[in-house]
């Protein structure tokens, strides 16, 4: 049996949403001896429930839930306002990795799982989201602004309903306006992670140009650039997918 991992959870409210007692009991204790304090649930409305009475700092939800699945309680707490999830999927299959994604996951964990790597995963995300941010000045380009102070953006003066990641990717590209980045690099400077799998910076990439973009089936911003990664450009050419 791993020995639970010390870490500094800081107080840090973490939802577990889990219908197998066993895998949410495991992940409490891990957390608990970091320093979280966990609440629990075993379904989709429970979490909800939970959810409203103490709004959570970061939720670990299971994809396969009876009654409501993860995804819908992904969306519905993402009505509610952001929060860091990180998605349990029984499956190694790649489209419901995806679909966590799509609707605003931060990171994923298949299971079978290593409660240490979860506790790791949480610790990075939440370590991500509280960060200070890197300049206090608006960032502008394109008819986007972007204040990291407030963690709000808009398009031409409408503000962006962006997920925590999304932000993030978002403010990094207009720091850094007209150079290339690989996806590696981007999880690196985005996401903090020296490992993963590149298909949530994809995810991401394409769910931002869904908000920034005027067609996002030709985008003119975040640019692809063959065999690199992206490119965000302030001065908009002809758009390639």
């Amino acid at each position: 049996m791993e020995q639970p991992l010390q870490h500094g959870g800081a107080g840090a409210r973490v939802l577990v949403v889990d219908d197998d007692p066993t895998v949410a009991e495991i992940v409490t204790g891990y957390l608990d001896r970091a320093g979280y304090v966990v609440d629990r649930a075993g379904d989709g409305p429970g979490a909800l429930d939970r959810a409203a009475a103490h709004w959570p700092d970061l939720v670990v939800l299971d994809l396969m839930l009876p009654g409501m699945d993860g995804l819908e309680v992904c969306r519905r707490m993402r009505d509610h306002g952001p929060v860091p999830v990180i998605m349990l999927t029984a499956r190694g299959d790649e489209d419901d990795r995806v679909l966590g994604l799509e609707v605003g996951a931060d990171d994923y964990v298949t299971k079978p799982f290593s409660p240490r790597e979860l506790v790791l995963r949480v610790e990075s995300v939440l370590r991500r989201t509280r960060r200070a941010p890197v300049a206090s000045g608006l960032l502008r380009a394109a008819g986007l602004t972007v204040d990291p102070a407030s963690r709000r953006a808009a398009k031409h003066g409408a503000e962006l309903a962006l997920t925590i990641r999304e932000f993030d990717l978002l403010a990094f590209f207009l720091r850094h306006p007209g150079r290339a980045f690989g996806r590696e690099e981007l999880m690196r400077e985005v996401w903090g992670w020296d490992f993963g799998d590149l298909s949530t910076v994809t995810v991401h990439v394409r769910r931002l140009r869904g908000k920034v973009e005027d067609d996002p089936a030709r985008p003119r911003l975040i640019r692809t650039v063959w065999g690199v990664g992206y490119r965000f450009e302030t001065a908009a050419g002809p758009g390639e997918a």
